[in-house]
């Protein structure tokens, strides 16, 4: 059988030799190992080595963004489901779990999986088995856990989101990928790698050379999103420049977002302002009873008629779009739905 290629890792700063010595030694051992890092710095990749360096290199590598289901079909799609455990099971379909059976399950952002689930994968961990969504009788799998993510677990265990006894037993080897900045020389050694695969994918001739100037100003940078920013930042600067030199510092576009006529996120996410009381035309306000300010027969009579007008008023200066009347009241578009949800009622009936 031929032996899967390595998945490619690159760097040769003392943090990032000290991070892949502790990983090559964490994949010959059969226990769960969490890899923690910021984003963009390569936890997959990482999960990917594990796997191959492990005796269990010959077996499945499967994947999972538990961030990326919603709650109510992780359960599912990690465990599978018997025909009719719910509308649409037509049929027995296998989950994750045994998809990864003589291999690794690498769950990604492992701190988004729901409480209930949390709990079944703890039962895998200790002890091999699971019943599938809709099932009872017990199936049997040898998986070995591979958690990722970027939030802090413990935090999470204490305020009660993440199963304390699940991070205990995931946690027999945790792996802290360096950030960018923490690994010096790195960048250089990354940005030239990642302008050569750019110029053989556009069928260049040759790499464009990356000047002093350029590396000065990319070592220089914070990298936030770390190896995928600057692999996005350095392909972007050789697909621009079309087989010319990077020669200049701002060769390699930083923020790809600069414009001059970049909109004013500050200004588009400011709720629209109260309507002042002493402008001309506005009724009068009512007088306080003496020595007391008026009060609203209850506070949350008052905050649902606040929330209430404030919600109608972005739905109408954004003409009933829901995503622009999110971005007037400074919320996220779920956090919008669900204030959306939380009031139809009295909106439709407006």
């Amino acid at each position: 059988m031929r032996t899967p290629p390595l998945p490619e890792a690159l760097g040769q700063s003392d943090a990032f030799l000290e991070f892949m010595e502790r990983l090559s030694a964490a994949a010959g051992v059969d226990r769960p190992v969490l890899v923690v890092g910021e984003r963009g710095t390569g936890k997959e990749l990482a999960a990917g080595r594990l796997h191959y360096l492990s005796p269990r290199w010959a077996g499945p590598f499967v994947a999972l963004n538990c961030a990326a289901l919603p709650e109510t079909l992780v359960e599912s799609e990690l465990f599978g489901h018997e025909a009719g455990a719910f509308t649409g099971a037509a049929a027995r379909r296998a989950g994750r779990f045994e998809r990864a059976d003589g291999g690794t399950l690498f769950l990604d952002e492992i701190g988004a999986m729901p409480l209930p689930v949390q709990k079944k994968i703890l039962r895998v961990v200790e002890y091999g088995s699971f019943e599938r969504v809709g099932g009872s009788r017990p199936v049997s799998v040898d998986v070995r856990v591979v958690g990722a993510t970027n939030v802090d677990l413990p935090a999470l265990a204490r305020a009660g989101r993440f199963k304390r006894d699940l991070l205990d037993r995931l946690s027999f080897e945790v792996l802290t990928v360096p950030p960018l900045r923490g690994r010096p020389g790195d960048v250089a050694l990354l940005a030239r790698h990642f302008a050569a695969r750019m110029a053989v994918e556009m069928g260049l001739e040759e790499a464009p050379r990356l000047s002093p100037e350029v590396l000065r100003a990319l070592e220089a940078h914070p990298w936030p999103g770390n190896v995928r920013e600057l692999k996005n930042a350095v392909e972007r600067a050789v697909h621009r420049a079309r087989g010319g030199p990077l020669d200049a510092a701002d060769a390699v576009v930083l923020d790809p977002f600069a414009s001059p006529w970049r909109p004013d996120a500050d200004q588009d996410a400011r709720p629209p302002a109260a309507p002042d009381p002493a402008a001309p035309g506005s009724p009068p306000a009512a007088p306080a009873p003496p020595g007391a300010a008026p009060l609203p027969a209850s506070l949350p009579d008052a905050v649902r008629a606040l929330e209430l007008d404030l919600l109608r008023r972005a739905l109408t200066s954004a003409r009933h779009h829901q995503k622009t009347a999110a971005r007037l009241l400074g919320l996220g578009y779920h956090q919008f739905r669900g204030l959306y949800r939380k009031y139809k009622d009295d909106l439709d009936a407006a």
